[in-house]
């Protein structure tokens, strides 16, 4: 988006800054200035002359002597032009001044040209007189000047006035990078706006005044909406009696520093309004539409259309497209037919001033291989209320140029208008989200300024339509924020748990389970929360197992993307396999890995997204060692409770007689155990493999960061060892149970230190051996305190079937 400063001056009238300081206050305010342009870059002591006399050079048979008159002399000047005559007022560069390139059109000169007084031939020269491309413009942005040669000012030109004034080059052009929610932006009216509001000026729109004869448009034109989604509003007026001419002077210079060329008063009118109002407009010759009818519907499969600049485009039905009686004759949003356009000849005309869908115009401009500013501007999504005010710009502009005659009335299609919304206002919580103390009435000074209207009964904000991107609370806070100027709000710390230096308690607990991981060896892998449905299969899952229920992606990248990962274990054996196939002997990966178990099939709501830690090795380390790196964490999340392990844990993929869930406080937590054979061979993992997934939503209840110091210990420990004969059904974790249970407030720890099977035990037994340390924190424990204690611990273990080993 591009604007002259000019032109925003025309509604912000008492703007009175530097390019620099506009491009530093509208980028802080939200209104990001990319650069600017200065027009007259390199342009000095350039003035209005008239050239009183013309002579052949006595040595030169193309160039000529001119006696130049600029206002407080009469200077002489030598030039080659072949397009001056006596009489003409043309721009002068006087000596020691500057043009800013030569006539040739190439490159500008960074630092311009400067034009010094000398001699041409023997004959003296005392400045210059100036092409257009030497002004540092082009033939483009000023159609009548000559394709070689002086460029003729206007015949009310002032002799020695300043010739760039009088150009219109004594202007900035500022180029904008305006975020597609902003499309009011995507005008110079919007950006005037914003400036108005940035500098704390009135902001003066055009009046649009009513206009029309007393005719009525709906005795010349019918108009038909067939698609109303795809077209919610549709208005159109006509004009008769057309005078094509060149547009005046300042529609010329405003629209040529937007980068459009002048055409004549018509199309220029059209592309003014689209430029001030952001809506596109479009002109058709009435003449040439059948039927004098507008019909607005999509096409059909196949159908081809050729578009103004007389390509043919290939249309399906998803296409919309306006027609007239018999035929189509543009494709809505993007570009008019070439069977319809405006010509020199034209005599009646309708003017149309839409708004289409967004989404459709952009997916129809890829289809048919045509991108246009219209279109450009139609799929940001345009205000269908902006549409009238538009078009009736455009006839008022028709009525002042003399450009025609406009029908009184408009047909407009509008079956469902678009009312603003309105945004709850809570001074309190925008100061809270800020970090700011700004008063409830200075806020309100800030929507007042941007046109949004404030209900003080419902202490809402009403927004306009144009503004739509404000939706929600956060929104008029960030209005707000940026006109109080973002430089203005103190540095504040975040509020709630997760401030600066400190991470929320889930993220730390997920820190210490990395830490725990790699201080044991273990090296972090990531794979894809997308994977193949096959992996169900590999893992010897049954077909009712409720991890095979799935969520399914709709444009998966492939089969082997298909599905989100309700396991981590897929992902995690791929890479062991991976390493194992490249001979790493010793590998230890873990991951903390999201898993996605959808509630219901199919979906009605979001998956319950759950964090697993997994852990997975092969090569040095056995069931212990994995076994011992989840004791390990949950010692350091200051879990205190005996951890228990369920050896009947309904797992396929682990190894029937070395697998456990782990158990906690009741709950279980995740699994342990080493991988299935046939598991092993599926991923290629020729070794034995274990693994370990902890569910980290059922582990964070329990974890518990708050640390107590205990001092060291006075007083002595008692040791007690017992070896025990213990039936093979029994698990070392119930003897320890028992020994928890029984050993009362003295019991300090104990260690299991040995289990022997062999030919001097009992057949279907094991010898167990246990340490068992007591102590108190008071006092000097006593042996028959101790004793006592193991009668305890020794009768419950009697009770499990288990005999002292003599």
């Amino acid at each position: 988006m591009n604007t002259a400063l000019s032109w925003i001056k025309a509604y912000v009238p008492d703007l009175n800054v530097t390019a620099q300081e506009y491009t530093d206050a509208m980028t802080l305010s939200g209104t990001k200035v990319e650069g600017y342009e200065a027009l007259d870059k390199n342009l000095e002591k350039i003035v209005v002359g008239q050239i009183t006399k013309i002579e052949r050079h006595p040595d030169a048979d193309k160039l000529i002597i001119c006696q130049v008159n600029i206002g407080t002399e009469s200077i002489q000047i030598v030039t080659g032009a072949p397009n001056v005559k006596e009489g003409d007022k043309v721009p002068v560069v006087l000596d020691g001044g500057k043009v800013a390139g030569g006539h040739d059109g190439g490159p500008l000169p960074e630092d311009g040209i400067v034009i010094k007084k000398g001699k041409l031939r023997g004959i003296e020269s005392c400045g210059m007189m100036c092409s257009i491309e030497e002004l540092g413009s082009s033939r483009d942005m000023y159609p009548d000047a000559p394709e070689s040669g002086i460029y003729i000012l206007p015949e009310d030109a002032e002799i020695g006035a300043d010739a760039v004034e009088v150009l219109g080059l004594r202007d900035v052009v500022f180029e904008y990078e305006i975020t597609s929610n902003r499309v009011d932006c995507y005008s110079v009216l919007g950006i005037a706006r914003e400036a108005a509001a940035t500098f704390n000026k009135p902001f003066i729109p055009p009046v649009v005044a009513a206009t029309g004869n007393k005719e009525d448009i709906n005795d010349y034109l019918k108009v038909r909406v067939e698609n109303t989604t795809l077209c919610p509003r549709y208005c159109a007026r006509m004009v008769k009696n057309i005078k094509l001419a060149p547009s005046p002077e300042w529609m010329k210079r405003r629209l040529a520093a937007s980068g459009i060329r002048p055409i004549n008063n018509i199309v220029d009118i059209t592309n003014y309004v689209m430029e001030e109002f952001g809506q596109p407009m479009h002109a058709y010759d009435y003449d040439l539409l059948a039927g004098h009818e507008i019909v607005v519907k999509c096409a059909a499969d196949g159908d081809s259309f050729q578009t103004l600049d007389g390509q043919d485009r290939k249309l399906d039905s998803t296409v919309l497209m306006i027609n007239d009686g018999e035929k189509e004759v543009g494709i809505a949003g993007i570009m008019g037919g070439e069977n319809s356009k405006i010509t020199d000849d034209v005599k009646t005309m309708v003017f149309e001033a839409a708004c289409f869908d967004g989404t459709n115009i952009r997916l129809s401009s890829k289809k048919v291989g045509l991108r246009t500013d219209a279109s450009g501007k139609f799929e940001k999504g345009l205000d269908p209320n902006n549409a009238q005010a538009a078009i009736d710009r455009a006839c008022q502009l028709i009525e002042e140029l003399g450009a025609g005659e406009v029908v009184g009335g408009m047909i407009d299609i509008y079956p469902v208008k678009r009312e603003g919304k309105r945004v709850p206002f809570n001074a309190e919580k925008i100061n809270s989200l800020l970090g700011t103390e700004i008063d409830a009435e200075t806020m309100k000074g800030y929507f007042k300024k941007l046109d949004l209207e404030f209900d003080e009964a419902a202490q809402e904000v009403v927004v306009p339509t144009f503004r739509q991107d404000l939706e929600r609370p956060a929104d008029i806070a960030e209005e707000v924020a940026r006109f109080y100027g973002y430089d203005n709000i103190p540095t504040t710390l975040p509020s709630g748990e997760a401030t600066t230096g400190k991470l929320s308690y889930k993220l730390r607990i997920e820190e210490v389970a990395r830490e725990v991981a790699e201080f044991s060896g273990f090296s972090q892998s990531m794979s894809y929360s997308f994977e193949s449905p096959k992996a169900f299969d590999k893992l010897l899952l049954p077909e009712d197992c409720r991890l095979r229920k799935t969520v399914t992606i709709l444009n998966p990248l492939g089969e082997d993307f298909s599905v989100m990962r309700t396991s981590p274990l897929n992902g995690l054996l791929t890479s062991l396999s991976t390493n194992y196939n490249r001979r790493n002997k010793d590998v230890k990966l873990y991951e903390l890995a999201n898993i996605y178990l959808p509630k219901s099939l199919p979906l009605t709501e979001l998956p319950d997204e759950r964090m697993q830690f997994a852990l997975g090795m092969y090569g040095e380390g056995d069931f212990f060692t994995m076994k011992g790196v989840v004791e390990e964490l949950f010692e350091k999340l200051g879990m205190k409770k005996k951890v228990h392990y369920d050896p009947q844990a309904n797992r396929p993929y682990l190894h029937p007689g070395r697998k456990a869930d782990i158990v906690y406080d009741g709950v279980t937590l995740g699994y342990i155990g080493e991988i299935h054979p046939e598991v092993a061979d599926n991923y290629k993992i020729g070794e034995r493999a274990y693994v370990a997934v902890l569910d980290m939503p059922n582990v964070i209840p329990f974890a518990d960061f708050d640390r107590k110091y205990t001092g060291i210990a006075k007083y002595p420990a008692v040791t007690r060892d017992i070896s025990m004969v213990v039936p093979k059904n029994i698990l070392v974790g119930q003897i320890e149970d028992i020994i928890a249970q029984r050993g009362g407030k003295i019991l300090e720890s104990y260690q299991l230190f040995d289990i022997y099977e062999g030919a001097q035990i009992l057949a279907g037994h094991k010898s167990v051996a246990y340490s068992i340390v007591f102590r108190a924190n008071d006092r000097t424990l006593t042996d028959d305190e101790v004793g006592a204690a193991m009668k305890k611990i020794l009768n419950g273990l009697q009770g499990l079937g288990i005999e002292l080993r003599a």
